[in-house]
């Protein structure tokens, strides 16, 4: 009869509820990096530089993705 099945299972349960809330921590930095990102887009599409325009779309599309997948595993 072997236990390390279940030790591996109670691990990776752990692991999982341990990634979960690094995640919800990160939550509220990552909606204040998009409100930051949003001012500088702003900033930059008055100031017609597209360069920035673009850099902070990207930036803005990354961070996106990160809070669909924190909201993901909620």
């Amino acid at each position: 009869m072997q236990i390390y099945p279940k030790g591996e299972a109670l691990l990776k349960f752990v692991m999982e509820i341990i990634k979960r809330e690094e995640a919800k921590q990160r939550l509220p930095i990552i909606k204040m990096e998009i409100d930051y990102e949003l001012m500088t887009l702003h900033d930059a599409m008055q100031d017609d530089d597209q360069v920035q325009v673009i850099k902070s779309k990207e930036r803005l599309k990354f961070l996106t993705k990160q809070l669909m997948e924190i909201e993901k595993t909620e």
